[in-house]
């Protein structure tokens, strides 16, 4: 069953934090990921571009209206994924709760379903 864990955290922290402790946090990434990679479960992840980079469209009428930035009342923001195939809810959730951005942030968890019949 496949689940995304999606990362949000603070945009404003990072570049306040010295540069040692950026290394610290890049390391932990990495070892995440590299552990998500060894359990075989990793299907796919990636770090998002900074949400001021982001557009969003809403349709209305019949037309499409696209506004530049994100619109999310929150000081967390999606910064990344990670794509996970596991057995169960619970397995997504032990793998959630390992992510760095659980010290940081948040991890949502979602079951990635099947796409809509006609």
């Amino acid at each position: 069953m496949q689940f995304v864990l999606l990362v949000y955290s603070d945009p404003t922290r990072w570049p306040q934090l010295p540069p040692d402790e950026q290394k610290q946090w890049v390391a932990a990434y990495h070892a995440y990921t590299e552990a998500l990679a060894a359990a075989g479960v990793l299907r796919g992840s990636n770090r998002l571009e900074p949400s001021s980079t982001a557009a969003t469209v809403r349709s209305a009428e019949g037309r499409a209206r696209v506004l530049d930035g994100p619109y999310a009342e929150t000081k967390e923001q999606l910064g990344g994924y990670f794509l996970i195939d596991v057995p169960d809810r619970d397995a997504a959730l032990a793998w959630a709760a390992r992510c760095p951005g659980a010290r940081h942030g948040s991890v949502e968890v979602r079951a990635v379903g099947a796409p809509p019949t006609a």
